[in-house]
């Protein structure tokens, strides 16, 4: 899996990098085709200070891209939604792709007489 997190208007600490890669491995114990991870955290100077605060997060499973992202007043919470939105996405997707069809029953053949 390869993992890319960027800031935008921010430095991205070893700590926070931290964080965003412990919050990150629940999606991969969960489903094991994850082939990219883009992360990009943003400081936006807007005047709401309650949504200041986004993360969003392009995940490439085999088959489909998933994006998801959340604004927050503080980014550690902002991640904590961002990685919950993340987890339903690929379990539902997970859910998606697994064969869930039975094998279909023989008929058999009355003879007419």
């Amino acid at each position: 899996m390869n993992l890319t997190i960027s800031g935008h208007h921010l430095e991205v600490t070893p700590a926070l990098r931290g964080y965003v890669t412990s919050k990150l491995d629940r999606i991969t114990r969960h489903f094991d085709q994850v082939v990219d991870v883009k992360v990009l955290l943003t400081v936006d100077n807007m005047k709401e200070k309650e949504r200041r605060q986004r993360a969003e997060c392009n995940v490439h499973v085999k088959g489909r891209d998933l994006f998801a992202e959340c604004s927050h007043a503080d980014l550690y919470a902002a991640v904590d939604e961002l990685t919950d939105k993340l987890d339903r996405q690929v379990s539902r997707y997970k859910t998606k792709t697994q064969d869930h069809h039975h094998q279909a029953t023989k008929r058999q053949e009355i003879p007419l007489a």
